[in-house]
């Protein structure tokens, strides 16, 4: 992959991202804030974008979103490779509580 394939790339998932975030916050603001881990002034600034402004931001040439999962704990109950079904379940429910309370400590 080259160069402009990376960036096509990026804008692609930058508009992307934006188009969900503005959705989210337009239907259910406290759960997009939850979910993107996002705060409120990100939130009001999201759902004023106008289709332009949408546009001119996703064509930055760096992602807009983050990797939210920065800790071998929650990517390990994420995967759990080789667990059964109803263990799945409990490591991603965990992951959940872990991600959650720490979008709480950032707000």
């Amino acid at each position: 992959m080259n160069t402009d394939q990376i960036l096509a790339e990026i804008r692609e998932a930058n508009l992307s991202y934006l188009m969900l975030a503005q959705s989210l916050v337009r239907i259910d603001r406290d759960q997009a804030l939850f979910r993107l881990g996002i705060n409120e002034g990100t939130a009001d600034l999201i759902a004023a974008l106008t289709p332009a402004q949408m546009m001119k931001v996703a064509s930055s040439n760096t992602l807009l979103c983050k990797m939210r999962c920065d800790d071998d704990m929650v990517w390990g109950l994420l995967t759990s490779h080789g667990k059964s079904a109803a263990n799945d379940a409990v490591s991603r429910l965990h992951a959940s509580i872990l991600m959650a309370g720490r979008h709480q400590e950032a707000a």
